[in-house]
Parts: C-alpha cells; structure tokens; sequence
C-alpha cells in the first residue's frame, strides 16, 4: 500500500529545494509516493533535472500561476 508525504517548497532558493527532496526520499519507504510544491522557473528547472540524474519517476500534477506540484515515486 502506498502512502503519501507532503513537502511545500514554495519560495525555498536552489540548491536548498533540491537538497529537502533528496532528505524526504531517504526517509521514504519503497512505493511511498512524496508530493512537492515548488516554485515555477529555477527551482523548477534545477528540481527536474535533480530527480532525472537520480533516476526518480515523477510526474506533474497540477500547474498553478506561479508554482507546480509534483508527485515522485520512491522505488528503492
């Protein structure tokens, strides 16, 4: 069974988001799915290329004025 984290990254400066993605995807369990917000623009850009460098399934959820939310699967 999958369960959900939730991690608000709005207004969080490159490369501290990135770093708060990677310390939740520890503590995740396998199949435990993390849900971020973040904002458009760098963030954006320097979170996606981060969770593909890792390997990491995600896929976007919803787009808003000025930030998106993301869902990540935790496979290992």
């Amino acid at each position: 069974m999958s369960s959900l984290k939730y991690l608000d990254l709005k207004s969080i400066p490159c490369p501290l988001n990135v770093v708060k993605i990677k310390l939740a995807l520890e503590k995740l369990s396998k199949n435990e799915q993390l849900i971020v917000e973040l904002d458009k623009g760098e963030p954006e850009e320097m979170v996606l290329n981060n969770l593909k460098e890792m390997g990491c399934l995600f896929t976007q959820i919803k787009e808003y004025e000025n930030f998106l939310k993301i869902k990540i699967l935790n496979e290992k």
